[in-house]
């Protein structure tokens, strides 16, 4: 019986999933990695590229002191270690976008070591996935074969821009793990501004190595599946190239070690080449750029400007507001988020902030397609709101009505209260007054709830709530006719 959800069932038994990630994160500066052009996204093709960036003859890389910090910042963000010493290496290659013949990158000696990465499992486990690197290395040009139907164009605006490959171990095993994988290191990157983390732009990318063998046997050859940009694309690949290869193998065949891509539209890979190894790459240290080497002080320093980041924050709401694992991580996964919940919760109860932040306000802001930032109702203002249902001004009930208003108008919510003379009966004496006349109404179903019929209870309710026109509060309500029909 297959009691590991990951397994892939097959014609010969289950087989197992194992999956390595490279993603490529493009450094959040100013100018590229080893020159002074500029790096917005969305340039006119060709707009910004220095001499160095085009390999014109005799120009020389000098490093970019930003994007090294932006690495040490990521580093510590994944737990890792910090090499005072690093080498950047050419790795030859010829492509049409590449106009030097190399990229430089690092091979033996990359700027951050080992680190390790936790995963937030739905069913509220956590699984430690291990990095083996980060490295920094210039991203190539891009080519455009969809302009002319005789022609490819070629862009280097993103020649030279500085990217953080991030390595990890080949400890993820499923296609979920996999997106949680790049969904949490986006979060960590977005945390440090190190990386922008936005994939339909391309400054986060992802190639994901995948083979599969019998569990617990020895690993299977891999296939990488080359720039995939969204997680969703990334999943969707996971399981394809995993069915894909067990059918090959199960059919009689050899999995060859190769360069795939994902058609999205398709939803399926297809080879592009063989895959390379280091040795391909010809591997040499640039002779143009010296040995990175860090002072540790300045290494220090940035380490005690880091922020707050997603796990801390993670444990300090669950600690603090008492949320659960799981609607905590909801609330960090974005910063901008995070930092709206604590101004709405701040001073009040966290786990009725929690609720109305992942419920009302993300329901009407993804009815809308909008991000938190784009809410119409600020963090004070639901705040605000928050305050009227604590004080008992108004019920929940009559709070979402409340919430509808303030998002389609703008308004506060006590000036809308006081508006629609919305305030929540809460006068004892005229709450007694109006369940006497339910219960000397009802003097049949007074003799029922009290000969045995409990969920009488609920009608009587239901009558005051009417009488009054929703706006009694409904705890005292409660109390009140349970006090009555005691009696």
């Amino acid at each position: 019986m297959n009691t590991n959800k990951n397994l892939i069932k097959g014609e010969t038994g289950d087989w197992e999933i194992v999956i390595g990630m490279e993603v490529h994160a493009q450094v959040l500066s100013e100018s590229k990695l080893f020159s002074g052009a500029a790096t917005a996204f969305g340039a006119e093709p060709n707009a910004q590229v220095s001499f160095v960036d085009a390999a014109m003859p005799g120009m020389l890389p000098v490093i970019n002191k930003k994007c090294v910090e932006q690495a040490v910042r990521t580093g510590f963000g994944i737990n890792a270690k910090i090499n005072l010493h690093s080498v950047f290496d050419r790795k030859n290659y010829f492509y049409a976008d590449l106009p030097s013949g190399y990229q430089i990158s690092q091979f033996k000696d990359p700027i951050v070591g080992e680190g390790k990465i936790e995963l937030d499992m739905p069913d509220g486990t956590t699984r430690t996935i291990g990095i083996t690197r980060l490295h920094l290395e210039q991203d190539a040009g891009k080519s455009l074969h969809d302009q002319n139907p005789a022609e490819s164009y070629i862009d280097l605006n993103r020649s030279g821009v500085a990217l953080m490959e991030i390595v990890s171990e080949p400890d993820l095993r499923s296609a979920e793990e996999a997106g949680l994988y790049l969904k949490k290191l986006r979060t960590i990157l977005r945390y440090l501004g190190t990386c922008d983390g936005n994939m339909d732009e391309g400054s986060m990318r992802a190639d994901v190595n995948v083979s599969v063998r019998k569990p617990g046997g020895p690993l299977g050859t891999r296939c990488e599946i080359k720039n995939v940009n969204s997680m969703r694309f990334v999943m969707q690949a996971v399981e394809y190239e995993a069915r894909r290869q067990v059918e090959i193998i199960e059919g009689g065949g050899v999995i060859k070690q190769e360069t795939r891509l994902f058609d999205n539209a398709k939803g399926e890979t297809r080879s592009m080449r063989s895959k390379e190894e280091a040795h391909d790459y010809r591997y040499f240290p640039d002779p143009d750029l010296l040995p990175l080497i860090l002072d540790e002080a300045w290494v220090a320093n940035i380490k005690a400007t880091l922020p707050e980041l997603p796990d801390d924050r993670k444990h300090r709401y669950i600690k603090d507001f008492g949320l659960s694992a799981y609607d905590a991580g909801v609330l960090v996964a974005e910063k901008d988020t995070a930092v709206y919940f604590e101004k709405a919760a701040k001073g009040r109860e966290g786990k009725l902030a929690a609720n109305w932040v992942m419920g009302e306000l993300f329901g009407a802001l993804n009815k809308e397609n909008k991000g938190i930032s784009e809410s119409p109702v600020s963090a004070e203002a639901l705040g605000g709101l928050l305050d009227l249902i604590l004080n008992n001004t108004i019920s929940g009930r009559t709070a979402k009505e409340v919430f509808e208003e303030m998002y389609a108008s703008g308004k506060a919510a006590a000036a809308i209260v006081e508006e629609k003379g919305l305030q929540q009966v809460s006068d004892v004496g005229a709450l007694e007054k109006a369940i006497d006349e339910i219960l000397a109404q009802n003097p049949d179903k007074v003799a029922d709830y009290r000969g045995g019929k409990d969920k009488l209870f609920g009608f009587f309710v239901g009558q005051v709530m009417k009488n009054t026109g929703g706006k009694a509060n409904p705890s005292l309500v409660n109390d009140l006719l349970k006090k009555k029909l005691a009696g």
